[in-house]
């Protein structure tokens, strides 16, 4: 439901509740319902809130463009190996040093 925005449940609650006027996460559902990592099979590592309730690619813009693999999971970046030196981090060009200094943050 929180990830197929045409599906049934998705449209059956929005019609009851209505998802308030600014998206998803306002109004009745998003004081209500909340997604829980687990795994981290289902839930995106860019684009998902699962960090401080904003996804990395709003948070790490720069590092986003760049990323040449954007839908992957966090199950599969941790399995690929996010840390210094990981193959799970691919990038359209060489990053430059103030990039470098952001995926160390990130």
């Amino acid at each position: 439901m929180l990830v197929d925005r045409e599906g049934m449940w998705f449209r059956v609650l929005t019609a009851r509740y209505g998802d308030g006027g600014g998206g998803i996460e306002d109004g009745w559902f998003g004081e209500h319902i909340s997604k829980k990592l687990g795994d981290g099979s289902n839930t995106f590592s860019w684009t998902d809130p699962w960090l401080d309730e904003i996804p990395l690619c709003e948070r790490y813009g720069r590092l986003f463009d760049l990323a040449e693999t954007k839908s992957v999971s966090v199950t599969e970046m941790s399995l690929l190996g996010w840390g210094a030196g990981g193959v799970a981090w691919v990038w359209r060009r060489q990053l430059r040093v103030w990039e470098e200094e952001m995926l160390g943050e990130c």
